[in-house]
């Protein structure tokens, strides 16, 4: 399955995560920062089972979390 959304689904899902889970994009992306060190799925997964997250905004969250951590290595 691929990882990647359209840019504009990609900023729809996570427009409406704080708004369906009451925790900032920020809050969220602290928390797979301190969570297990796994694949792209499973952090989906993770995010599911732990946060009761749905799967579109898990998904969205782990993207923009791998986007980040990349845009960081470039700097």
């Amino acid at each position: 399955m691929s990882h990647v959304f359209s840019e504009e689904t990609h900023r729809n899902l996570l427009s409406r995560i704080p708004r369906c889970t009451g925790r900032e994009i920020a809050d969220w992306l602290r928390t797979v920062e301190d969570g297990p060190a796994l694949r792209f799925e499973e952090k989906v997964s993770w995010l599911r089972s732990e946060h009761d997250l749905a799967y579109g905004h898990a998904k969205a969250l782990i993207h923009e979390y791998d986007l980040r951590r990349a845009a960081r290595k470039l700097l």
